[in-house]
């Protein structure tokens, strides 16, 4: 997902997407855990999706402010 997509979603989409991610890392690490995954860089990519996310909500949280 690109920062100009994550940009024009509104808080509650965003909101949306974290616990969406949160849910799939989760997934992906007990997947990783039991037989390696295939492209273990899918763990670092979901991370960083999930801060892009929680940075761009802090973000619209201030500017509402």
């Amino acid at each position: 997902m690109k920062n100009s997509e994550i940009k024009g979603l509104s808080l509650e989409e965003l909101k949306t997407k974290v616990a969406a991610e949160r849910e799939s890392l989760s997934k992906l690490k007990f997947a990783h855990a039991i037989t390696p995954i295939e492209n273990p860089m899918r763990l670092k990519d979901s991370k960083k999706l999930i801060a892009r996310l929680n940075t761009e909500i802090r973000a619209k949280e201030l500017a509402q402010q």
